[in-house]
């Protein structure tokens, strides 16, 4: 079985962007007893209170209810045409819960559309996924949500602490208590299996960030420190640091050889061998194409949207631009990009 820790306050490094609105939530220490009842998550948008009846304290509360919330079978706009991640319903041969990476990955996907749909809905969702699963992992699915809610809330009382960025010491002291916290709200399986990557890289950018100012250090030397704190990386992440300099040389090069497509041709096959230099050049041409025609869209659709038609006919008007711009899976994306600006 999975144990979960319940104590007092605090999420992790690599994360801090992408679940702010939730972090906002306001905790029980902060809270005047009216604030109890009628509260709700600030809007991603505006950052503003809604109210909402019965609202619990905390988040992981909103698992645990009994009453069922409707969910819509239209998905938030920021999520259409996308899918929910896929490898996470495992379990052992007992029946427990597998604490993976991408069970994570399944709670932060729909918590990514905070903002567009109210907490208690997107928990909802999550728990129509968590269905599948059959007894005790169900369960342990469940509770295991409900600390990883409550423990993204805490995490916000640490940061507002420590004020803006942080630097040197400060930036490994709230590392090593961010560290901490995860264990503490969650199992040690459970947050070795969500965090080991996110932690891999967090000590490794405290060791560039101290290794960069160590005005001791020859130049051959900070670059032979680096060379070695990035050996100590997970395979995974090496590789993935290795592609991202692949790919920053190849910009680089692009603007270079901009006006020399025979030269840029050349360069790529070299680095990418000649299969994937033709995908990846395949791949340009198609995003050149859509932004061009993105670009000649959102120009006529800001002349529609200007031109004093009712509600229902300027939205018929739009519709039409999209299909006369696009295809069927690229008006999927056109309608999500419309519906944030």
């Amino acid at each position: 079985m999975i144990a979960l820790a319940r104590p007092l306050v605090y999420v992790p490094l690599a994360m801090i962007g992408l679940a702010a609105a939730l972090w906002l939530w306001p905790g029980p220490d902060n809270r005047k007893p009216e604030d109890t009842v009628n509260s709700e998550p600030p809007s991603v948008l505006t950052g503003r209170v809604a109210p909402l009846a019965a609202e619990p304290a905390t988040p992981s509360e909103l698992v645990g209810r009994s009453q069922e919330v409707l969910v819509p079978e239209q998905m938030p706009a920021s999520l259409v045409g996308t899918s929910v991640p896929t490898g996470w319903a495992r379990v052992d041969a007992f029946g427990d819960l597998i604490p993976t990476l991408a069970l994570r990955q399944m709670f932060e996907y729909y918590l990514s559309a905070l903002g567009e749909e109210p907490l208690s809905q997107l928990v909802a969702r999550i728990k129509r996924s968590l269905a599948v699963l059959d007894e005790p992992a169900r369960g342990q699915a469940l509770d295991t949500l409900g600390a990883y809610l409550d423990y993204k809330l805490a995490v916000s009382d640490l940061e507002a602490g420590y004020g803006g960025s942080a630097g040197g010491l400060e930036m490994q002291r709230r590392m090593e208590e961010i560290h901490a916290l995860r264990r503490t709200w969650l199992d040690s399986a459970t947050a070795d299996a969500f965090f080991a990557q996110d932690e891999a890289i967090d000590r490794f950018q405290v060791q560039k960030l101290q290794i960069t100012r160590d005005s001791e250090l020859t130049e051959q030397q900070r670059k032979a420190a680096l060379e070695q704190a990035e050996a100590a990386l997970p395979e995974p992440l090496r590789k993935a640091r290795r592609e991202t300099r692949r790919f920053t040389d190849y910009e680089r090069v692009r603007q270079q050889l901009a006006d020399d497509p025979a030269a840029l041709r050349a360069w790529r096959e070299q680095a990418f061998g000649t299969e994937s230099a033709e995908r990846l050049k395949a791949l340009e041409q198609e995003q050149q194409d859509w932004a061009r025609r993105w670009q000649a869209y959102s120009q006529e659709r800001e002349t529609l949207m200007a031109s004093g038609l009712a509600g229902p006919e300027r939205e018929a008007a739009v519709e039409r631009l999209r299909n006369q711009h696009f295809n069927e899976m690229e008006r999927v994306r056109a309608r999500a990009l419309d519906s944030v600006r």
